[in-house]
């Protein structure tokens, strides 16, 4: 099934190496998501689509279609042209649209894969000092062992006494770290 081929090929790709930070938010550069993309699936179609509202901000949604073997997959994704604070715009400019438009097609890809676990809890209310779960317990274990890493330099690394007891907050810094090894063992 392509969808499943397409998540299986962005997931694993590191995006850690080209994630932008804008205040609290990490993104990744379009033109370099893009690239990637191509590179693995290149029959790809996108349109977009602007919605203004009566308060006077707008909307804009894409709508990504990836091709292959006769087969088609179609990911959708919405975003408010925001300010530097990731507030909505009133009667944005028309640069301003279209850095969301950008920024909105890469949230897409993530829709497939492509740095998904970036936009991971940005929906959430800002994470407190709650422990990982057990999908996030499995993923790091997983990563351990695949990298033969030491548990207790690991542990002391994070300055945890065990892997259940990693906060929140430290469990993409860990993850990405893990990824990069296993990225690095295979050159």
């Amino acid at each position: 099934m392509l969808a499943k081929k397409i998540w299986d090929t962005l997931s694993r790709v590191d995006v850690s190496a080209h994630v932008e930070k804008k205040g609290n938010l990490s993104y990744l550069s379009w033109a370099w998501a893009w690239g990637v993309l191509m590179k693995h699936f290149p029959d790809v179609d996108y349109e977009f689509d602007v919605e203004k509202f009566d308060d006077e901000t707008v909307e804009v949604r894409v709508a990504v279609a990836i091709k292959e073997d006769g087969q088609q997959v179609v990911r959708h994704m919405w975003l408010p042209v925001m300010n530097h604070r990731n507030q909505a715009i009133k009667n944005p400019t028309a640069f301003d649209i279209n850095t969301s438009k950008m920024r909105c097609l890469t949230k897409c890809l993530a829709m497939y894969g492509l740095g998904h676990y970036i936009y991971a809890g940005e929906d959430l209310p800002e994470a407190s000092n709650d422990t990982i779960d057990g999908d996030q317990y499995k993923a790091i274990m997983s990563l351990i062992e695949k990298t033969n890493s030491d548990m207790a330099k690991f542990l002391k690394a994070f300055n945890i006494e065990s892997v259940e007891a990693m906060p929140q907050k430290s469990f993409q810094k860990a993850l990405t770290a893990l990824q990069r090894k296993v990225s690095n063992e295979g050159k």
